[in-house]
Parts: C-alpha cells; sequence; structure tokens
C-alpha cells in the first residue's frame, strides 16, 4: 500500500519546486487540476439529495458549474487518454484498458499532452494520484517535471483488508471486500494520502518561482466502495433514497444494456445475476460514504489552498473522468451510452473571473477542457493545432452562452471482453432535447439497434420513443454521421 511520503521527500519535492524557475508573465496563474474516478453527478452540487459534500459545494459558490458536461467514452482509460490529449477516442485510438495513447493515436510519441503542454510553456508540472490510466509503473512521464506518485497499482488494493494477509484470512475473503467500513484515519487509504501531500506542496509552493499545474488524481469513489467509518456514520442507510428509474428503460434494444460485470467481480457480491435489495442498498451507501470521503479530501486541498499565498492566481477545475451508475437502469458501473454515464461534474473555479456561484446549461465535452484551460492561462495560441475540444472559457464570463450543439459519445458492446468478442460500436449525440443512440456491427457495419430518449419530459431515459419521433431520429442520424466522432462506422442509412 502507498504511504505518505516522509518530511525529507517533501522537502525534496520542495527544492524541486524552488529551483524549476523557467520565465514566465509574473502574472500567469497556476492551474490546480482535480480528477476524480466514476463520479457521477450525485454530488451536491448538481442536486442529489443524497450526497453529503459540502466543500464541493463551496467550490461550485467560487466557480461555474457545468450542468451539461459530457465524457466521449464512459471508461477510465478512453475517456483521460482522451480529455488529457484534447482528441477524440476515435483519433487517439483508445479504446480499452491496456492501450497506450504514446503507441496508438498519430504521432503518438511527439503528441502534447495537457500538462505538458503547460510544462512546455515554463509550468512546473506535477501528479499526485490517479491522472491517466493507472498501467505499468507510469503514467506519461514527459507529461510531468518530476516523477508521479500515487499513480500505479489496482483499485481492488487500496483496502485494508487487501494489504492485511491476516485480515483477509480472518474473513475468508479470496478477494477484495466490495465495501470496508472501518474505523480508521484517512491515510489508511491512498485518497487521504494523496490529499496529504498535495495540501503540502501547495502551502509550500515558493510564491517566487514558476508556476504550477498540479494534477491531483483521486482514485475515489471507484469500486470498491471503502471509507473510514466516519463518512459511512454520516448517512442514515434507511434515508438513502433508492433509484429514480428502477427498470430497464422501455423499448431499450437489449444492446445498450450489459451485466454490471464489474460489481460482480468483488467479495460479497455474486458472481452474476440480481442483487439482492439490502446489498443494492448498502452498494449506494458505499457510494456516497466514498463520494463524502472524496469530498472531505477536497477540502484539505482547498484549505491549504486559502491558506497559501496561491488562492488569488489559481485557477481551480474539478472533473470526473466518467459517470457511473448505483442500480438505475437494473445497471451497476459504467460503460454504457446512457446520460448517467456520460453526464460528467465539471467545475472550473477562476478567482479572478468577474462571476461566481454561476451555473451554464452550455453542451460541454471534456475534450474541451484542454483548450479551455490554456486559454485562461493565456496560453492558447500556441496550444497544438489538432485539438479537437472548444475553447469554452468565455463560459466564465458568459454563462448563458450556446457554444456547442452536441455532445458526442461512444462505447462498444460488450466492454469487459477480449476484443474478439465485441460485436457493435453504439454512437451516441446528446442535444439540448435528445439523446440518440445507433448500434452498428464491427464486423459490417450494419445498423443493429436504435435509441431515443426526449429529456425535455424524461431525464432519467425511461422510455425509448424512436417510433413515437422518427423524424427527430432521423435528424439527430445525420448530425451524427457528419460528425468526426462517427468515424467508427456510424452513418444515417
Amino acid at each position: 500500500m502507498n504511504r505518505v511520503p516522509k518530511p525529507a521527500t517533501l522537502l525534496g519535492f520542495a527544492l524541486v519546486l524552488f529551483l524549476f524557475r523557467p520565465a514566465l508573465g509574473a502574472d500567469s496563474p497556476n492551474v490546480l487540476l482535480i480528477v476524480a474516478d466514476d463520479l457521477n453527478c450525485a454530488i451536491g452540487p448538481y442536486g442529489d439529495p443524497n450526497a453529503i459534500t459540502p466543500n464541493l459545494n463551496v467550490l461550485a459558490n467560487r466557480g461555474l458549474v457545468f450542468d451539461r458536461a459530457y465524457c466521449q467514452q464512459a471508461v477510465c482509460n478512453p475517456s483521460r487518454s482522451s480529455f488529457l490529449t484534447g482528441l477524440r477516442p476515435e483519433t487517439v485510438g483508445v479504446d480499452d484498458l491496456r492501450k497506450s495513447f504514446r503507441e496508438t493515436a498519430p504521432n503518438g510519441a511527439s503528441l502534447v499532452t495537457l500538462p505538458q503542454h503547460f510544462k512546455n510553456h515554463g509550468y512546473y508540472s506535477q501528479d499526485i494520484g490517479k491522472i491517466f490510466h493507472n498501467m505499468g509503473d507510469t503514467q506519461d512521464r514527459q507529461s510531468w517535471s518530476m516523477d508521479e506518485v500515487f499513480h500505479a497499482g489496482t483499485h481492488a488494493a487500496d483496502t485494508v483488508h487487501s494489504n492485511t494477509p491476516v485480515a483477509l484470512r480472518a474473513r475468508k475473503l479470496k478477494k477484495a471486500p466490495v465495501t470496508e467500513t472501518l474505523d480508521v484515519p484517512d491515510t489508511a487509504y491512498r485518497d487521504g494520502q494523496i490529499a496529504r501531500l498535495a495540501a503540502s506542496v501547495i502551502r509550500d509552493y515558493p510564491d517566487d518561482s514558476a508556476p504550477f499545474f498540479l494534477g491531483v488524481g483521486f482514485w475515489r469513489p471507484h469500486l470498491p466502495f471503502v471509507a473510514p467509518k466516519k463518512y459511512w456514520d454520516l448517512y442514515d442507510p434507511k434515508q438513502i433514497s433508492g433509484p429514480l428509474l428502477k427498470t430497464k428503460p422501455t423499448n431499450v434494444p437489449e444492446i445498450a444494456m450489459h451485466a454490471s460485470r464489474e460489481v460482480h467481480g468483488y467479495d460479497g457480491v455474486p458472481k452474476q445475476g440480481n442483487l439482492a435489495p439490502e446489498l443494492e442498498q448498502h452498494l449506494r451507501h458505499g457510494y456516497y460514504a466514498s463520494i463524502s470521503f472524496l469530498d472531505a479530501q477536497l477540502g484539505l486541498i482547498l484549505n491549504a489552498l486559502d491558506e497559501s499565498e496561491h488562492r488569488d492566481n489559481t485557477i481551480v477545475a474539478f472533473v470526473s473522468d466518467h459517470g457511473f451508475h448505483i442500480g438505475e437502469k437494473t445497471l451497476w458501473g459504467k460503460t454504457s451510452n446512457f446520460e448517467l454515464d456520460a453526464r460528467v461534474p465539471l467545475i472550473i473555479a477562476d478567482p479572478r473571473a468577474n462571476k461566481t456561484g454561476q451555473r451554464t446549461d452550455c453542451l460541454t465535452e471534456l475534450i474541451d477542457l484542454y483548450p479551455t484551460l490554456a486559454a485562461l492561462a493565456g496560453i492558447r495560441d500556441d496550444s497544438p493545432k489538432s485539438l479537437e475540444g472548444t475553447d469554452v472559457s468565455s463560459l466564465l464570463e458568459n454563462p448563458n452562452q450556446t457554444l456547442k450543439h452536441a455532445a458526442f459519445t461512444r462505447h462498444q458492446h460488450p466492454f469487459y471482453a477480449p476484443r474478439e468478442k465485441w460485436t457493435a460500436w453504439g454512437h451516441s449525440v446528446r442535444t439540448s432535447d435528445w439523446r440518440y443512440t445507433q448500434w452498428r456491427s464491427i464486423k459490417d457495419g450494419q445498423l443493429i439497434a436504435e435509441e431515443l430518449y426526449d429529456h425535455r419530459t424524461d431525464s432519467t431515459e425511461s422510455r425509448n420513443v424512436l417510433e413515437q419521433y422518427p423524424q427527430i431520429a432521423r435528424g439527430l442520424a445525420k448530425q451524427l454521421a457528419n460528425h468526426p466522432a462517427s468515424s467508427s462506422g456510424a452513418r444515417s442509412d
């Protein structure tokens, strides 16, 4: 298990920070990018009555809440490879958990990532936690000014029991428990360690050094749902409401669904089949406890920023890599094209902005994050010309603009299977009123199924209304076919 670095290690960090002083404008802002894992819009700023997130609420009041932000593929590696390069998954070539964008993207070896872009412009760039996907010993060393920390390993290993063989034997566990509610300090888990290291870096960072780009990647609330007992105790499990939609959508094609394989891989959950109501409620409790644990770690970092010399010159961006289902539509996990997987929390707080505590309904994609942060930092003109996202930084001053008319997400079926067993790609387009998805065969490109959901009256996507609105579907099919996101097979026939 990762351990909190010793004071001497922190001193070494501070020395590196102090010595790294490329010339930049005195008013160049710092950037603090905080990435959550598997966090859907079940958080305070987005109105979920269950979630207890006082620190996310504070951040929302400082900045702009994006109410319609969408990932490009609802699973970790494809999503992160996409928004950290500013390229769609189809372009960057990452569609599973194993591929590296340095090997799949056009000119991948020389591709400039978001943190690397800031580093190339004189920023000190540091990674603490899971920013890129957690593969191997390094996530992407060339993006950072020093080695990454707390970035590798599996989520299943981030449990007390998994790191205590005696405890595993005592409980007769053969694999990681799906939940853990122990009376332990926050630092028993990676996120507690990550938050304290990030807070120390912010507090100790010399004011007269180069501006910093600090990436802080939390591992929660990703499965397993583990958090110290005090965060579980924030909730009365009997008061946690159930899913708004407990059944499959009416007329949904079966290919749009999945077997919730991820949750079935943990101890305490049957290998397949439906979950007992008591287990479902316990897992929902665990998800919210994990969110509150994450929120507390965010609070430590925000407090450190407030106590430092950097608060008035640090842009804070908070985002999740994709959403997550906790029983909605009978689904557990991600890997779908539904709204709850595709939509993500996104908050950007720039202390230099004239407006705070604002919200925007403007459709936004995660690939927009790269050009937007570059623009806010004043290095937009030098951004790579290949970026496929849109600079939406003007929304911080005028959140009522319409800068995009659609957001695109895709997913293969079934995801948790060898590539040779993939049968289809689903491409989804989200407009202000509709979500349209079409599924096409990987083998011959033939249309397999279509979905259309009317978000004017059905925010939970409870009914596929394709037959009622064929003309709407045909128009959205053309929009999908004419967009670069359709490059792996979407057509309008």
